[in-house]
């Protein structure tokens, strides 16, 4: 299939269209460079990817580029960690809605004048952000409490959407929703707002490259965000791929919704313990609790057995192996000055 990606230079986005293009998709990538500035990909010369530098919002843009495509993921998104929540509680829903109401447009029209004959929403955990039922299965957003954070409720918005263009216009969709990606090319975003923890500045906030950085620094106690016992599902960025190609392939998959995530919880103090022995190795582990964000979810905790028995789904990598190969990342950009 000949596949666009919206937003193809963000972070999930660097694995996924690896991922296809192994897979023998055509892809056609479109970003303006907005959250990290201009980077280069390892797949930039590869001869089934095309390129185009250009903002989503602009339809017309999208329309003609669509014009031969089989697939449409729309990825593209103004998007940080929890502390963007807070700065940007505006712009995040007003941006995201510009950004979901020029895609679904363009995809329309490729649906009902070209070839165009799906699109894959790449949503959020965030749509479960009141949810009181572990593991949270598909389905439970429609009937727990919206979210708080602007975010998580544009996030949900954006599948409706999806829902919107079907009831309407009969576009088959699948909604992926990804739970905390973790992987390599996660860089300081543009337009971040640097944060004190502790001696450290961020500007990053994503909990693994935050705990990384603050303990390559030499951060003795570790500072983290509230208590610590906030619950994740940490889930490396190459499984996540592999779970949005089946999103994307699976006829079982039409008009469905997915959580893509391990199946493995993990609380955030268990994940400092774990970063810390592998770079201070037999070093004393200390930390102090720093006062939570507003926004900060206790428990984010997936059902993930729809995503299995369905499109025969599970994400196998281990957060021990994942860090091993983002520490070392991580690790180069602190010594570049990057982060």
């Amino acid at each position: 299939m000949k596949i666009m990606i919206t937003g193809s230079e963000g972070f999930i986005c660097g694995y996924l269209v690896e991922n296809l293009l192994s897979n023998g998709h055509s892809v056609v990538g479109v970003d303006n460079f907005s959250k990290y500035g201009e980077i280069r990909r390892s797949y930039a010369d590869h001869p089934n990817y095309t390129f185009i530098n250009g903002d989503v919002c602009d339809t017309n843009l999208l329309k003609d580029h669509l014009h031969d495509c089989d697939h449409l993921v729309a990825s593209a998104a103004k998007i940080g960690g929890i502390s963007y929540f807070h700065e940007y509680a505006y712009d995040l829903m007003a941006e995201n809605e510009r950004i979901m109401a020029s895609t679904f447009d363009a995809a329309i029209h490729a649906f009902q004048n070209n070839k165009l004959q799906k699109i894959t929403v790449l949503s959020s955990s965030m749509v479960y952000e009141n949810t009181n039922k572990y593991p949270t299965p598909e389905g439970d957003q429609l009937i727990s409490p919206p979210p708080f954070s602007t975010y998580g409720f544009q996030k949900l918005a954006a599948e409706y959407f999806a829902k919107g263009a079907w009831e309407q216009y009969k576009l088959p969709f699948t909604i992926a929703r990804p739970f905390n990606c973790i992987g390599i090319g996660e860089g300081r975003a543009l337009g971040d707002v640097e944060i004190k923890s502790g001696n450290v500045k961020l500007a990053m906030s994503h909990v693994v490259p935050d705990l990384i950085q603050k303990i390559i620094k030499g951060q003795d106690p570790l500072h983290i965000l509230g208590d610590g016992q906030q619950i994740r599902h940490y889930t490396y960025g190459g499984d996540l791929a592999e779970g949005i190609r089946l999103c994307i392939e699976h006829p079982s998959a039409l008009n469905d919704d997915f959580n893509l995530s391990t199946a493995t919880a993990t609380s955030v103090i268990e994940l400092a313990e774990i970063i810390w022995s592998k770079i201070n190795q037999n070093k004393n582990f200390n930390y102090i609790c720093d006062e939570p964000f507003t926004h900060d979810v206790q428990k984010r905790s997936p059902d993930v057995n729809k995503a299995k028995r369905i499109l025969g789904f599970e994400a196998t990598t281990t957060l021990e192996d994942a860090l091993d190969e983002i520490i070392p990342w991580v690790s180069v950009q602190v010594e570049k000055g990057l982060i």
